[in-house]
Formats: C-alpha cells, structure tokens, sequence
C-alpha cells in the first residue's frame, strides 16, 4: 500500500512557513517546516526542544539576576578572611577548552549530515574528552576553594551558579556518549538523527550560558 502523507491544519497564530523563509540558513533549523505534514519529525522535535531550552535559559537568567541584585545590594560581600575566585590560568584553560567544544561538536554533525561516520564519531569523542575535561576541572577548583557553599552569599551565589551549569554539562557529555554508542548500531542513524542534533544544540546552550557565568564570576572583581 503506498503511503499517504497526512495533512494537520495548523492553527497556531504564528505563521512558521512565512519565518521559515525569511531566516538565515542556520536558524531555519530551530522552526517546523513542511505546513503541517505528520513525517516532518525532525522539524517539530528541533522546534520543541528549542522551548524546552528556552526554559532553561528562564532558570539560569533568574540566577544570574539573583547573582547581579545581590552584588549589587550587598556592601560586605566577601566575608572576612575569604578572597572572590581567581582567574587563574586553570579556569581560563577549562573555559577555552568548553568555549572550544563548540567548533569541534558542529563539525560532527556536519559529518553525520554527510554520512561520514568515521569522522562524526572522532571528532564527537574528542568533544566528550573536552567536555570531561570541564567536568573534572570544575571539581578540582571546589576542592581546592577556600569558601564553601555556605559561606556567606558568596558562597552559595558561586556554588549554585557553577553546579548548576556543570551538571547540565554532565548531562550533555553523557548524553553525547549515549549517541556515540548508537552510531555502532548499523543503519540507526539512516533515518535522521534528532538525538545529535538535539545535543549539538544543548551543548552550544551550555557554553553560551557558560560565558556569561564566567563574566560575573570571575571578570567581575569586588
């Protein structure tokens, strides 16, 4: 039986056809096309995973606000005896390194695109290797801070902060290991890859917070 495509009528009252058009290349990716055709998985499921971004984004922007107010308000805030973190030549280096990882992610799924697995899973293995690195980098500078998460607004500002975006660098070189694995599956990524595409895109959402976590932490001296 030959397959029909199936038509839903979009009532949303943003026309996504029309944007669709009229975006750049590189953002046409993060809209639904097709009007409405039921096969357009990829599409829809880029464009909802976008939202679910930019839901994150609310969750880091209230603590970067919180962070900004408190600075602001508080005259003491570094308590007695405890110095702000330094940008010492170890973050400068794990931040290059995460910074990094987005231009060697990009390439990888590009590769994917072109069905070159080989090179997909090389260079998406070195961009878990980078974002591993981060990981570790964060825990080796807590053990070796002189405040802890309970030391004044400092503290918990700093910690919040830096947890938070490290777990959901966790989250993302995890996430690129489970699609790594599923690269040695034969022809499982024949059909579309929204899984490495979803990733791609977290992991470009985590190093762009990150920039902005590294500005008020640590170029912003009190």
């Amino acid at each position: 039986m030959q397959r029909r495509d199936i038509i839903h009528i979009d009532e949303s009252p943003i026309r996504f056809e029309r944007l669709h058009r009229r975006l750049p290349k590189k953002l046409k990716r993060f809209l639904p096309s097709g009007g409405g055709i039921a096969h357009d998985h990829h599409g829809k499921a880029i464009f909802g995973f976008t939202v679910f971004l930019l839901s994150e984004s609310i969750i880091f922007l209230s603590f970067i606000f919180t962070y900004v107010a408190l600075r602001l308000t508080t005259k003491n805030w570094l308590p007695p005896g405890v110095s702000a973190p330094e940008l010492s030549t170890f973050v400068v280096i794990s931040t290059l390194v995460l910074l990094s990882s987005s231009f060697v992610i990009q390439p990888a799924e590009n590769a994917l695109n072109r069905r070159n697995l080989n090179k997909f899973r090389l260079l998406w293995l070195i961009t878990i290797c980078m974002g591993s690195y981060f990981v570790i980098s964060q825990l080796i500078e807590w053990r070796n801070l002189k405040f802890g998460l309970t030391t004044g607004l400092v503290g918990s500002t700093f910690y919040v902060l830096t947890g938070f975006h490290g777990l959901h660098v966790f989250t993302g070189v995890i996430l690129q290991i489970v699609m790594l694995m599923r690269s040695f599956i034969r022809g499982n990524y024949e059909d579309g890859h929204f899984g490495v595409s979803a990733t791609t895109l977290f992991w470009h959402f985590v190093d762009v917070v990150w920039v902005f976590i590294f500005s008020l932490l640590y170029l912003w001296r009190p």
